[in-house]
């Protein structure tokens, strides 16, 4: 149970003015201690008296109180009227002035400056001036406090109060009372649910048009969380009106306001109404329109004839290529834009070097990029080439979090190759293409057969689809990696057929009948029999793979399972504590989950829990290389645990070894893409945990998960336009 303790500040031992987190040494009168106060919190002044709410915790330091909120008490007394003056709270009143002031109002000269301040002009020194420096000192701490105690008693304490704070300073309460549902558009960490709650308690109608437009923002959010651009009017108002328990009716003049102020767009496809989020409408029409001028345009210095460009091309590769991957070099010396696409071993890799060569030859300056640090890591070793990944290519300003390159500031390259392009979403794809200088070319490769990107959209497919753009796809398996069951069972399932384990192969299935059984049978397998029998590193070497965050044999699960195995919490004291309960300490494997630019760490990073300190309340997280990052404990919502992970977000990387859970259970996203997915995440060894019905089904039950977009709509009405 929350407690509440008034103490007297006697230092500040540490403050961080991004977070509000604090350190506080303070006095208890009652009873007589010494009390440190942990928080985050606007800043606190030594002197002050203050009521703290939260609870006791214990940690290597001893004994601290963790504070979800604080109150500055205004003292009542003589002596603390004066000590809180002579510590300087309330600016304009210097020593002098205090004690004519306290000669002439006593004890209660706090109330005076609080109600009458008026009064204050019958002492001797104080003037209009004086009097306006007092009242305006006061009515600041005033509105921190005010706010700070409005937030507590609405269910917002610690570090979401702060940031409302800090969002709105002293209007906050105003700001919120007015319209409580513009927090989870402008405020990190609040979203639609807590806001209605607050709604709730101030007693906004549930049929306010607030809520009603606040609803319909939360129901097209998620769509977008879930991949699409846009969602269909029928099914907006639907889920709208389920998610608000209101009839469907009172939602179409909500719907024709938000397409009245741009709050969506709305257009005709295939004969209905579909509402789309506006940048994403934006984002698309300009993917579709550059994309088609760089498809009909010649590539800028690049004259060479093909049978030359072949030669070139095969004494790189150092072997005849075969028809598809001849098409391709043809495409690259017409076309600004070409897609490369196909499965593991068709010889990608060898196309990308062979275009390099190309490219080269012709004096032109070559850019590589991926979508995510691993990817552009192994494009790197593939090519013995400089390759990044596509936000620091386009280089991430920390301060505003957008692109530095753009179209007033291109990059410096006359091509940009990317791989793992399947994974790039629409916001991703349209900042690159804008930042293209315009006289370059574009080359994407990828598998168009793996799972869409995280992101919205699903612009590989998309552009595939349309057929506007020059495109190949190898489909050839080459002998040099024929061998591998890896890459045939992937051919197999991609084919509809069901994968063929054998026992002297590199991948296995190993049979579990129950969820718990899977559980522990995966924990064996990373931790012991891989090991032993094939040398790999459980935590450098293996990943765990699963369908879904939730459920008995959900990444979850099986983090919490495997984190308990390989780094088992009792022999730490230090860790992080998020709200859900997931715990990280030190030797910890971690995932970032949103981009933050300020950091330069991006969406599925990951990486090892380096040191935790609960003083300081902060962490290092070691992801490789010269990347070394800093978080607050309130940033720890940032990152999740990472020995398992969903397949959707192991795209674009390859592990030395894989380890699938698939059972029954995981029945809804079941699904061939999602199968193919991750055994492509294979490299060397990759073995199936769980039902061999759970695989039959997911490769019978081929792609599905379409998104809605319109990225193919518009690619093909520019073919038809041209």
């Amino acid at each position: 149970m929350p407690e509440t303790i008034n103490v007297t500040v006697e230092e500040v031992l540490f403050h961080k003015p991004e977070s509000g987190f604090t350190v506080l040494s303070c006095v208890r009168e009652e009873p007589p201690q010494e009390v440190k106060v942990v928080g985050n919190f606007p800043p606190v002044e030594e002197g002050e008296l203050i009521a703290a709410t939260g609870e006791w915790r214990n940690s290597k330091w001893g004994r601290q109180f963790c504070a979800e909120s604080i109150m500055t008490i205004v003292p009542t007394s003589l002596e603390g009227v004066q000590s809180y003056l002579a510590a300087g709270h309330v600016k304009g009143i210097g020593k002098k002035l205090t004690n004519r002031l306290l000669d002439q109002f006593g004890a209660d000269l706090l109330r005076v400056i609080d109600e009458e301040p008026q009064r204050l002009l019958e002492v001797h020194g104080v003037g209009e001036q004086t009097l306006q420096n007092i009242t305006f000192s006061w009515a600041q701490q005033r509105g921190v406090r005010d706010v700070m105690l409005f937030l507590a008693a609405h269910g917002l304490s610690g570090a979401r109060a702060f940031r409302v704070q800090k969002q709105y300073g002293n209007s906050a309460v105003n700001a919120i009372r007015e319209n409580p549902y513009r927090l989870a558009d402008e405020v990190r960490g609040i979203g639609f649910d807590t806001a209605d709650s607050i709604a709730r308690k101030l007693g906004h109608d549930v049929r306010s048009p607030f809520r009603l437009l606040a609803g319909l923002r939360h129901v097209m959010r998620t769509a977008r969380q879930q991949g699409h651009c846009g969602m269909p009017v029928r099914d907006a108002i639907a889920e709208t009106s389920k998610l608000l328990g209101v009839e469907p009716s009172l939602l179409a003049g909500t719907v024709a306001m938000a397409i009245a102020n741009r709050v969506v767009i709305e257009e005709t496809i295939g004969g209905e109404r579909v509402l789309f989020d506006p940048l994403l409408h934006q984002a698309e029409s300009r993917i579709a329109a550059k994309l088609a001028r760089l498809a009909d345009a010649r590539p800028s210095g690049l004259t060479m004839r093909l049978d030359d460009a072949l030669k070139v091309a095969e004494a790189e590769s150092g072997w005849p290529l075969d028809a598809p991957q001849k098409q391709a070099i043809e495409h690259a010396l017409r076309s600004r834009a070409i897609v490369i696409t196909g499965g593991p071993g068709v010889g990608k890799t060898t196309l990308v070097h062979a275009l390099l060569a190309v490219y080269r030859s012709a004096k032109l300056k070559v850019s590589l990029a991926a979508p995510t640090g691993r990817a552009a890591k192994r494009l790197a070793e593939s090519t013995g080439s400089h390759a990044s990944t596509i936000h620091r290519l386009l280089e991430t300003s920390a301060e505003s979090g957008r692109f530095v390159r753009d179209d007033e500031n291109p990059l410096e390259c006359d091509v940009v190759i990317v791989d793992e392009a399947s994974m790039i979403d629409v916001p991703l794809f349209d900042a690159l293409l804008q930042a293209l200088p315009r006289h370059a070319a574009i080359v994407l490769v990828g598998d168009a057969d793996q799972l869409p990107s995280i992101g919205p959209g699903q612009v590989l497919h998309d552009i595939l689809e349309s057929g506007r753009v020059p495109s190949v796809r190898l489909t050839e398996i080459h002998r040099q990696v024929s061998g591998s069951d890896i890459i045939v069972n992937a051919h197999r399932i991609n084919r509809g057929d069901a994968p063929r384990f054998d026992a002297a192969s590199d991948m296995f299935l190993f049979r579990a009948s129950a969820p718990d059984k899977a559980v522990e049978r995966v924990v064996d397998v990373v931790t012991a029999r891989i090991p032993r029998k094939f040398g790999f590193t459980s935590l450098r070497d293996v990943q765990v793979l699963a369908p879904v965050r939730k459920g008995a044999i959900g990444v979850d699960a099986l983090n919490a399972a495997l984190q308990n195995a390989l780094n088992p919490p009792a022999r730490h004291k230090a860790r992080v504590e998020r709200p859900n309960g997931v715990f990280f300490c030190p030797g910890d494997k971690v995932m970032q989950t949103e981009n933050n630019y300020h950091k330069k760490v991006f969406n599925g990073d990951v990486g090892i829990v380096a040191v935790v300190d609960p003083e300081l309340e902060q962490f290092t997280v070691d992801f490789g290389g010269e990347l070394i990052v800093d978080y607050l404990f309130d940033e720890a919502d940032q990152l999740t645990l990472a020995y398992a992970t969903t397949i959707h977000k192991s795209q674009g990387s390859e592990y030395e070894a894989v380890v699938i859970a698939m059972m029954p259970q995981h029945h809804i996203m079941l699904r061939r893409n999602l199968l193919y997915t991750a055994v492509t995440r294979g490299r060397k060894l990759v073995v199936i945990v769980g039902d061999e019905r759970a695989v039959h089904t997911a490769v019978r039950t081929g792609r599905g998960g379409e998104r809605l977009t319109r990225l193919k709509l518009c690619l093909t009405r520019s073919a038809s336009a041209g």
